[in-house]
């Protein structure tokens, strides 16, 4: 089994609370960070600008990606233009569609051309990657969100969609694909296995990386001791 030192997938920090974000930032391993609307919300951010900024600040020298909030295209494009504007590490993050489900593509390819670096999120099938690539290559890089966590969600194995998607973006050098929404620290593995370059970790699946490489027997014996204190700390009695 491969250990974190010779992983190729790059590992970012998917997260809007600043402690954590800052406590990833820490960490080597770490090359990216990625945030949402939804998770800023569930962070209590109030100030989308001043987190952004205050983040910034900080970290100046990885990759950073934050998404717009409008359903409007037109909107979303005057948006990615300001969060663009807020440092030379920002990606902006442009959903595969609006709400009504129309396409989010042309203007992904507006965007691309005039030199704004992407994080088009939110796809869930190939015919969304391949219409992604067929606009962005040439362009800014772009990174290309595969929610690979979800598709397992509805029963689908995700490994041969994102083996696919993987060759698909060769077409585009200019961009990378991310493994999103992982639900466990295996995929930090299936994604370094298929070639695919980014993978989105919340904290709680990074914290897991210190049992990379575990012995087995050692986890089998910890995880009885566990369940024998706890039981012995409830004071079962039969």
């Amino acid at each position: 089994m491969k250990t974190l030192s010779n992983l190729k997938v790059a590992i970012f920090a998917d997260g809007a609370e600043k402690v954590g974000m800052l406590e990833m930032y820490a960490k080597p391993y770490i090359k990216g960070f990625t945030t949402n609307p939804t998770l800023m919300r569930k962070a209590g951010v109030n100030d989308y600008e001043r987190f952004a900024r205050e983040i910034l600040q900080e970290i100046t020298d990885r990759p950073i990606s934050f998404e717009v909030f409008a359903d409007d295209f037109a909107e979303m494009g005057r948006q990615a233009r300001k969060i663009a504007a807020w440092g030379e590490n920002v990606r902006v993050k442009i959903p595969i569609t609006n709400t009504r489900g129309e396409s989010a593509v042309p203007l992904c390819e507006r965007l691309t051309r005039e030199g704004i670096p992407l994080n088009v999120t939110a796809l869930f099938t190939l015919e969304q990657v391949q219409s992604v690539v067929d606009a962005v290559a040439g362009g800014a890089p772009t990174y290309v969100s595969v929610f690979a966590g979800r598709i397992a969600d509805t029963g689908v194995d995700p490994v041969p969609l994102m083996a696919e998607a993987v060759r698909r973006l060769a077409q585009a050098p200019n961009a990378e694909l991310i493994w999103a929404s992982p639900r466990e620290l295996l995929n930090v593995f299936q994604a370094d296995a298929i070639g695919c370059h980014v993978i989105t970790v919340t904290n709680d699946i990074l914290k897991k990386l210190s049992l990379v490489g575990k012995d087995l027997g050692d986890y089998s014996l910890e995880t009885v001791q566990m369940f024998y204190s706890d039981g012995k700390a409830a004071e079962f009695v039969l």
